[in-house]
């Protein structure tokens, strides 16, 4: 639906003075988005006993497919595929590292984010997932200083991921002390 909604938008010059510029950020934006639902699952399942995991794969490889269309629109509609005008730009702005290594961590969850990967990749498949966290952390980062400036919206879409985040941390150490009660 936001893709759609780009595309409408773009035919029909609804974006603004810069339209290479608005592509760029609403996938950007959307990719960030879907990022933070698909990392919501599982504590709205925890709190709220609503679940949505069987959706959770799909939330994930959307967001995958927003980051990727994201750069697509930097290296074609920004850079014209210039090799030499990229790499200008990624010293230029060094913040499109964060959103670059984001996209590398990204690539593997996506790549394995089917059941024949679950199946052989077995117990090591959780702790390759375990990518997404580090990647939100860099896409908030890439986020906060491209915008150069601290606004309600990017801040508030930050501590989201943060909070979410710290949930896990906090559920990784509870499981940690009841297994460590266990044992002794």
């Amino acid at each position: 639906m936001p893709l759609a909604l780009l595309v409408y938008d773009t035919l029909y010059g609804r974006l603004g003075v810069d339209p290479v510029r608005d592509i760029e950020h609403r996938l950007g934006r959307t990719a960030l988005y879907f990022l933070i639902v698909t990392l919501a699952v599982s504590p709205i399942r925890m709190a709220f006993r609503i679940n949505a995991t069987h959706l959770r794969r799909a939330l994930g490889l959307l967001s995958f497919s927003y980051a990727f269309l994201h750069l697509l629109a930097w290296a074609f509609f920004d850079m014209g595929l210039l090799w030499a005008q990229m790499l200008s730009d990624i010293v230029k702005r060094p913040y499109l590292l964060f959103g670059m290594t984001a996209f590398i961590l990204l690539i593997p969850l996506a790549m394995t984010s089917n059941r024949f990967s679950i199946r052989k990749l077995g117990r090591n498949w959780r702790q390759l997932h375990k990518l997404i966290y580090p990647a939100a952390i860099l896409v908030s980062l890439h986020w906060l200083w491209a915008l150069k400036l601290w606004s309600g919206w990017p801040l508030l879409c930050t501590g989201a991921i943060i909070a979410l985040l710290l949930y896990r941390l906090r559920r990784s150490f509870a499981g940690l002390s009841n297994l460590f009660i266990k044992n002794n």
